[in-house]
Parts: structure tokens; C-alpha cells; sequence
């Protein structure tokens, strides 16, 4: 644990660095050993802050020819959160879980029965995470007729900062997306976790 503390810290005090002016967008940043003994740790530890970097689009380039400060990501902006995503997803999680107390409030069932659960890590076309998809379910997948989403601020947990390359309790977008059935009926409940500094909301008035 404390080896991945080190590395986060690490890159995060690069981070303000960077922000702070010290290199500017396409310049590259020390070599992992002048850095490693800037800090007083091993190089490993360089490299999985610089890959934490990459990752949360902070650096460009690869590993051993060397990495640049990236230039600011385009927002993104989110108009329909049940829309299918266009770009690359990767499942990380589908272990069945008993449902907290919240989950089982929103899908309106009872609290520690076994639900469906599933991760999925949606990626930009550069392969960098955009956001995080985590759903609930009760039985089989069913398919919906609307949907509601309410919108809201949440901290960051371990294994969604780690999935995002975040640090734990960045605030985030958090959409708790309920999907319903014609009967009006939870089907299936998510919460879509977005990084505050990559998107934008923009929500319909509708026709």
C-alpha cells in the first residue's frame, strides 16, 4: 500500500507542477532516473506515476522514448446518459453483490438480496478512461421503455479512482441513471461516474 501511495503522490505533486507552469504542454519532463532521484525513490516508482499521468491524459508519449505534457483534452459533453457509448469499453466487474441498502432502495427490492452487478470502463478514441458505467439488476437483464437521471457530486472510491488513474475522493459527475420498465417499474438502476475536468453536462429540455 504504501508503495501505491508514493506513486500517487508523486504524481500528483507533477501534476501541480505542471500546472503550476514548470513545463509547458509538449515539453518533455525529466527522465525517469533524474526524477526518481529528484524525489529520493526508486525509478519504478517514476514509472507508475508517469503511467498514472498518461492515463488520466496529464503526459503524452511512451514509456522508454521519453514523455511530454499533454496538451488539455477536449471536453466531452454528455447530452443522453442512456445512449449506447460509441467508442471502446472494456467489462472490468460482473460479480453478483447483495444489495446495500441504497441499491436496493433504487431498484425497489429488498435490502441484501443478491443483485447483478456489472463495471465497465468506457474509453476515448486516444484508449484513455472517459468514465465509469456500474449498474444493478435484479435476475435477467431486461430491456426498458424510459428512463429517469438525477445528477449530482461524488467523492471518488479506491477502485473507481484507480480506474479512472484519480486520486480517492476526486469529486466527480455522479448520474444515478434508473431505467424503467412500460410499466413503469426499476428494471435497472447505474451510477455513471465522469471526471469533472473531461466532460460537460448539457441536458434537453425535450421537444
Amino acid at each position: 500500500m504504501a508503495a501505491v501511495a508514493e506513486h500517487r503522490r508523486i504524481a500528483a505533486d507533477i501534476r501541480k507542477r505542471i500546472q503550476d507552469g514548470e513545463w509547458a504542454a509538449g515539453q518533455q519532463l525529466p527522465s525517469r532516473t533524474q526524477m526518481a532521484a529528484g524525489y529520493g525513490v526508486h525509478p519504478q516508482t517514476i514509472r507508475l506515476a508517469y503511467v498514472l499521468l498518461r492515463r488520466t491524459g496529464v503526459l503524452d508519449g511512451e514509456e522508454r522514448r521519453g514523455v511530454t505534457v499533454a496538451h488539455p483534452p477536449a471536453m466531452r459533453t454528455l447530452t443522453d446518459a442512456d445512449a449506447d457509448w460509441p467508442f471502446g469499453s472494456e467489462v472490468t466487474d460482473t460479480r453478483p453483490r447483495a444489495a446495500t441498502p441504497e441499491i436496493a432502495g433504487r431498484l425497489g427490492v429488498p435490502a441484501g438480496v443478491t443483485v447483478q452487478y456489472e463495471a465497465v470502463e468506457c474509453l476515448d478514441p486516444g484508449g484513455r478512461s472517459a468514465l465509469l458505467v456500474l449498474s444493478w439488476w435484479r435476475g435477467r437483464r431486461q430491456p426498458h421503455a424510459t428512463c429517469v437521471v438525477e445528477v449530482g457530486i461524488a467523492p471518488l472510491g479506491v477502485d473507481e479512482a484507480h480506474a479512472l488513474g484519480l486520486l480517492v475522493d476526486t469529486p466527480v459527475y455522479r448520474l444515478m441513471r434508473t431505467r424503467l420498465s412500460a410499466a413503469g417499474h426499476p428494471v435497472e438502476v447505474a451510477d455513471l461516474l465522469l471526471p469533472t475536468d473531461r466532460w460537460l453536462i448539457r441536458l434537453s429540455a425535450g421537444p
